[in-house]
């Protein structure tokens, strides 16, 4: 065999040859953010239980794009994986909009053994018709109510001008609480509670820490009203291109990643809470029933289909 010959015999047989290197997205900034620090280590146990023939590369802080960018490079096989929130897919994958809902989940105990369960599974699938696989459900935590008074009933809500997500869902159920709900990007929310254009924001601790919201909002209300969670999902079109055995490697590190990321969120979860309070942030303990009361008009509006309402008693029915 001639020199040329053998060096391409070699590349062909050579196990790297046929290495496949999956680039993931996700818009948070910290390197050591639990999303971020899940799916680096799904890529080593993937790239050890392939032999090296899959890899993962995690490009974050936004590098590939926003959320929404990112999910339509998916969609098209020009990105191989991305880590959304849920909230981002409710209008293109109905079932999406289940998890969202507020006061789906009794605690976070609850919310975990759904997601682990039938239903999580059900809602990996949901934006496969828009070819995207679901692969894992990363908890985002519990979303309340801050603002520069305690809101201890819908009743304290009630005039407030609340900044919510920018989604139809959102708005109508603060609009149930009698408040003015106020949609604006994430990255405005610190000016506008500093400047008095909103008097309140929602989110979970971490985010109310890590945006600096509590210099300005210093009443955080455990209304826990919603636990939307992160997802990772992979293009249809990579995902098919690997072989069956590939396959379940994939899956097998997503849900080993999943204990990684619950782990990392528990204890960022208590940083951040032990960070706010230190800077003189208080705590208040909502009526979580009354809030709960408040919206079910808003979830039989939105739930308005045979297999939302299924998946919704699915959830409910987990102990």
């Amino acid at each position: 065999m001639n020199k040329p010959l053998t060096l391409l015999a070699a590349v062909l047989l050579s196990p790297c040859a046929w290495a496949l290197e999956l680039k993931s997205a996700d818009v948070h900034n910290s390197d050591d953010y639990p999303t971020v620090a899940a799916v680096r280590h799904l890529g080593q146990l993937l790239a050890k239980s392939s032999g090296g023939a899959l890899t993962v590369k995690v490009f974050n802080k936004g590098a590939l794009g926003s959320e929404k960018e990112t999910v339509d490079q998916v969609k098209l096989g020009a990105l191989a994986m991305a880590r959304v929130n849920l909230g981002q897919l409710t209008a293109m994958c109905p079932k999406t909009l289940v998890p969202a809902l507020p006061f789906l989940f009794r605690d976070t105990a609850h919310m975990r053994r759904a997601y682990d369960g039938a239903p999580g599974a059900e809602i990996l699938k949901a934006c496969e018709h828009q070819g995207m696989v679901g692969l894992a459900l990363y908890d985002s935590g519990a979303r309340s109510i801050y603002a520069r008074k305690p809101i201890r009933t819908p009743a304290d809500a009630k005039g407030l001008k609340i900044r919510v997500q920018q989604t139809e869902l959102w708005v109508a159920a603060m609009t149930a609480l009698g408040a003015n709900p106020s949609p604006m990007p994430i990255g405005e929310v610190y000016t506008g509670l500093k400047t008095s254009l909103i008097d309140a924001a929602e989110n979970n601790i971490p985010s109310y820490e890590g945006f600096r919201h509590f210099e300005a909002a210093k009443f955080y209300s455990r209304t826990e009203h919603a636990m939307t969670p992160d997802a990772l999902f992979i293009s249809k079109r990579v995902w098919d291109r690997l072989k069956p055995e590939q396959q379940g490697q994939l899956r097998e590190a997503a849900k080993a990643s999943v204990a990684v990321q619950r782990e990392r969120w528990d204890a960022q979860e208590a940083n951040a809470l032990a960070t706010v309070k230190a800077a003189g942030a208080q705590i208040v303990e909502a009526d979580r029933e009354a809030f709960r009361k408040a919206v079910q008009p808003v979830i039989a509006k939105f739930v308005n289909t045979p297999e939302l309402q299924a998946l919704v008693k699915s959830i409910q029915d987990v102990k």
